[in-house]
């Protein structure tokens, strides 16, 4: 694969986190911990939309998506800094960095614009609920996704268009191959790079944000039109998860990207660890905590003869308490 790189180096060397034992003994379990509750409660939410056909609607088709996106993000990323925790140095080819940076490119533009999707989403459903259906049909939904996840490639590889030349030190201030990070070690004039990095911003960060905000803007008009007070908190409780998780990705992600100075400060390395790590961690605790229809899902599955008794007899106490 030949990304036109002309270097002095083979590889770069990761700065990564602390050298302190005690630290690392902590980040590695921290680590662990997070990429292994990522990829059970994604894999969970997925399982359990696939199979409860009362899920099987665009909001959680979308959702499906969502997680699918944390699952390849999380892994893009985790598995290699777990192995660089105890490593004496963190070596990493430049292919594979930058084979890494434009997978993290293109799911982040992908998860923001999933994200102003399903506020579209939402809505639809809530402002015109008996032509749901109609409006967002299947067909609708497989041409958004035909469009989104091409769409995003394409944009993140905007920046990459014109070849990274390194020729500077190989020391890299991240524990990822974070595009801004590698900027500072490119060689020459890196206006175009940081140029491009800012105008594909507006379309993948800025546009789907104020997408959301517009489409949240016309669901609160909307739901302040609704008589019962039962139904505008039904309303409300359908949004909050997304709105939170919207807060949580784009809050981060627009700090690293549209408030980037001319030199990357190292203190970002650790913002970018609340959307690479934290975030998809997070999601489908977020969706499923607060979403009766998901726990209701999880409810018929558990009463199922084919569920182990272990399981349903905690069910059974559960719903005795």
């Amino acid at each position: 694969m030949d990304f036109g790189n002309q270097t002095m180096f083979t590889e770069f060397i990761l700065i990564g986190f602390s050298q302190d034992l005690q630290t690392r003994i902590l980040l590695f379990v921290m680590f662990l911990l997070m990429y292994a509750l990522t990829i059970t409660g994604n894999s969970l939410l997925i399982c359990i939309i696939i199979i409860s056909p009362k899920l099987h609607t665009p909001m959680y088709y979308f959702l499906c998506n969502l997680s699918f996106l944390d699952l390849f993000f999380s892994s893009s990323s985790l598995p290699k800094m777990l192995l660089d925790v105890f490593a004496k140095r963190r070596r990493v080819s430049i292919i594979g960095c930058l084979v890494q940076m434009k997978i993290g490119l293109s799911l982040g533009s992908t998860e923001c614009l999933l994200l102003a999707v399903m506020a579209y989403d939402r809505y639809i459903a809530i402002r015109f609920p008996l032509h749901y259906t109609i409006y967002m049909n299947w067909k609708t939904c497989k041409i958004i996704t035909v469009i989104m996840w091409p769409g995003s490639f394409i944009l993140s590889a905007i920046p990459t268009i014109k070849p990274l030349v390194f020729c500077r030190e190989n020391i890299l201030d991240h524990f990822v191959c974070e595009v801004l990070a590698l900027l500072e070690l490119e060689c020459g004039d890196v206006t175009y790079h940081k140029t491009a990095i800012f105008v594909v911003s507006l379309f993948t960060l800025m546009a789907p944000l104020v997408f959301i905000v517009v489409s949240y803007i016309c669901i609160i008009r909307s739901i302040l039109k609704i008589h019962s007070a039962g139904g505008r908190s039904k309303a409300f409780s359908t949004c909050a998860s997304h709105l939170i998780v919207v807060f949580m990705f784009f809050g981060t992600i627009m700090t690293m990207y549209m408030g980037q100075s001319k030199c990357f400060s190292s203190s970002l390395k650790y913002i970018s660890l609340i959307y690479g790590v934290l975030t998809p961690v997070l999601n489908p605790l977020i969706y499923s905590l607060r979403n009766n229809e998901v726990k209701e899902a999880v409810q018929k599955i558990l009463a199922k003869p084919s569920a182990p008794w272990t399981v349903k007899l905690f069910h059974q106490q559960h719903k005795k308490m």
